[in-house]
Formats: C-alpha cells, sequence, structure tokens
C-alpha cells in the first residue's frame, strides 16, 4: 500500500499576482539541493488519522503556526516514488523567519555513531507561482496548476 501524506499550500495575493509559501527540509541530505527540492509543509497520515487533521498538524509541526481560515480542497496528488500527497489551499500571510519547526534526530555522518538534530524545515520562502514551479518537486506541480487556474480560489 502507498504511503500517504498530508498538506496545506498556503498562498497570498501579492503586487506581483499570487505567491505560494513552500518549505526546505532540514538536514544533510537536502543541504545542497534546491531546485525541485522544495515542498508544500505536509507529512505522514497517521493510522486512522483523517487527511484533513494530519494536513493541519504537519503544518503546524513544520512551521510552528496554527492554520486558521478556510481550507479549500485540491485533491491529491501521487508522487513519481507512488507516495499520494493529499493537499488544501489556504490563503493567509506568514512570516518566514518566525518559522520554528520540529526536529528529528539522525546518525551523522554515516557510520560515525553520532546522532545529530537536524530540524524537519530549515527554511519557508514565499515565491511567484513561475519560481514556485522550479522550486517545488515535481509531484506538487499540480497543487500550483489548480491554484491558477482558480480552481480553489
Amino acid at each position: 500500500m502507498a504511503k500517504e501524506s498530508a498538506g496545506l499550500l498556503l498562498y497570498r495575493r501579492g503586487k506581483g499576482g499570487i505567491e505560494v509559501l513552500l518549505v526546505h527540509p532540514g538536514g544533510p541530505f537536502w543541504a545542497k539541493k534546491d531546485l525541485g527540492a522544495w515542498s508544500i509543509p505536509k507529512g505522514e497520515i497517521e493510522p486512522g488519522e483523517d487527511p484533513l487533521q494530519a494536513a493541519k498538524r504537519e503544518f503546524q509541526e513544520e512551521t510552528g503556526m496554527e492554520p486558521r481560515g478556510e481550507l479549500k480542497p485540491l485533491g491529491f496528488v501521487r508522487q513519481s516514488g507512488g507516495k499520494i500527497v493529499h493537499a488544501w489551499a489556504l490563503e493567509a500571510d506568514l512570516d518566514p523567519a518566525s518559522l520554528r519547526s520540529e526536529t528529528f534526530v539522525l546518525e551523522w555522518p554515516p557510520g560515525s555513531g553520532r546522532q545529530r538534530e537536524f530540524p524537519e524545515v530549515d527554511r519557508a520562502e514565499w515565491f511567484s507561482l513561475p519560481r514556485a514551479r522550479q522550486k517545488i518537486v515535481k509531484g506538487q506541480v499540480a497543487f500550483l496548476d489548480k491554484l491558477e487556474k482558480g480552481e480553489v480560489l
């Protein structure tokens, strides 16, 4: 069975059009990756958990902010690795400098026996839709398309 995750695509209307908030995963694997590495704030759905509740929980875990406002369904996508991602759009503003992500522990470097703590998300940033298309994981571009086509506005 494919893994499932859920998340929120935060957007705001700026002078230059719609902007979306994307997050960059923390940890050594992602440290030097940029294009195609960013994501909506999301995470795995726990057994028995409602996908919308998981999206809200994960957003709070990855940003430190509680999502408030009307959540509009974006449906789901299947990423290249088979993972299914459910998403909702939320119009709101957030200061990326206020990001407070939870952390995880990993043996680093591998085989060293040393455990290091890393943030789940090391940064967040607002992007125009054209720039977000370059930054986001390819499997999530469909969420940007739906937002741009006005399917949720």
